[in-house]
């Protein structure tokens, strides 16, 4: 695969993840629109291979489903912020971005989830008070790390027999 077909690979991995496009003929429109979106971009210039892929390199450390919704769709944020600099008037930015748009919110907000992420890693654990907290909170976290989905459901079906509403 050249460089230069990397964003249109991403792009098909990313809508075909999620059944978007079961149907080829759609598929088939959106590559011409890729294609012309590349054509817009110049992604044929020799400086995008410089460094290889941005996207489809970061979507192999990403290997459960929905650790891969969660960048997904972040990925797709990135793509549909870049083409709202674009020409909107153009028919094939258009529809980009209406299929993006439809994508994205098919997808749980990741937004949210980064967010947490990065609030994580900006806590200062030499912080007194913040150990503290961690202290307190370490025995729930260990809770949640060894809980199995079946262990869930166990639990979910034995508070659900003890209701009687």
């Amino acid at each position: 695969m050249t460089c230069q077909t990397y964003s249109l690979f991403a792009l098909s991995v990313i809508m075909i993840y999620f059944g978007r496009f079961g149907n080829s003929s759609i598929l088939a429109h959106l590559q011409n629109d890729i294609d012309q979106l590349k054509a817009d971009f110049n992604a044929s210039h020799s400086d995008v291979a410089d460094d290889g892929p941005i996207f489809t390199k970061k979507l192999m450390n990403w290997t459960e489903r929905n650790e891969k919704r969660i960048i997904l769709s972040q990925i797709i944020t990135m793509y549909l912020e870049m083409l709202e600099k674009t020409d909107q008037s153009k028919a094939h930015v258009k529809h980009i971005s209406e299929e993006l748009y439809t994508l994205r919110n098919s997808l749980p907000d990741g937004l949210k989830k980064l967010e947490d992420l990065k609030d994580l890693a900006k806590l200062q654990m030499t912080d007194l008070k913040i150990q503290r907290k961690a202290a307190h909170e370490l025995f729930s976290v260990l809770q949640k790390l060894v809980e199995t989905p079946t262990s869930l459901k166990r639990k979910r079906s034995q508070s659900q027999s003890r209701c009687k509403c």
